[in-house]
């Protein structure tokens, strides 16, 4: 009786999914290393079955795209890596389709094994952008309403503010005789 065992997820393969040309993708040599063959031997499965990989599941980096989402190198590593470790050209870009086309041209057990967590890490990532776009779409709502009700709330104020003031003093009474100026005084009649 054989056991099939497969690998355990200890490796975080969302982590090298990025977002490029608005498509999520990984790139050739982390698709190599996840299904345990060489970058080389991948990309040279990819050129012997292209018409399984048409441009919706597989495409080249520009230099500009390579140089954003790959990261930086210092020299003293590429130089003591030796020779044949630098790349010559752009990477492969993997669509979610696309890296599981490789896994079924590849004869690597293990890539058929990983097909299914790369898979995963796909559609986890694509439910965590629904579940932020439903979260954001829910602050927004929350947002406009507290507006209406921040308008609402200072339009009461405004109208409380003038009877929470203390009403103002009456004017204290003067001491003391005082004439008024204006009055008119007695006329003294002459005969």
């Amino acid at each position: 009786m054989s056991r099939r065992t497969e690998p355990a997820p200890t490796l975080d393969i969302a982590r090298f999914i990025y977002s490029v040309r608005g498509q999520r993708v990984i790139l050739d040599s982390e698709l190599a290393g996840i299904y345990g063959v060489e970058t080389r031997a991948l990309n040279q499965a990819v050129r012997r079955n292209q018409r399984r990989f048409p441009a919706e599941f597989l495409f080249r980096l520009t230099a500009d795209e390579a140089s954003e989402v790959l990261p930086l190198r210092s020299q003293i590593v590429i130089l003591k890596a030796g020779r044949g470790r630098h790349r010559k050209y752009p990477p492969y870009a993997f669509t979610e389709h696309g890296a599981l086309m490789a896994a079924t041209i590849l004869n690597s057990p293990r890539a058929v094994a990983m097909s299914v967590y790369i898979i995963r890490a796909f559609v986890k990532l694509r439910e965590d952008l629904v579940a932020n776009a439903a979260i954001l779409k829910r602050l927004a709502e929350i947002d406009k309403t507290l507006l209406v009700h921040d308008a609402a709330l200072r339009e009461i104020f405004q109208r409380l503010r003038p009877l929470l003031e203390p009403p103002p003093q009456p004017p204290k009474p003067e001491i003391g005789f005082h004439v008024k100026e204006d009055a008119v005084p007695y006329r003294i009649k002459r005969k």
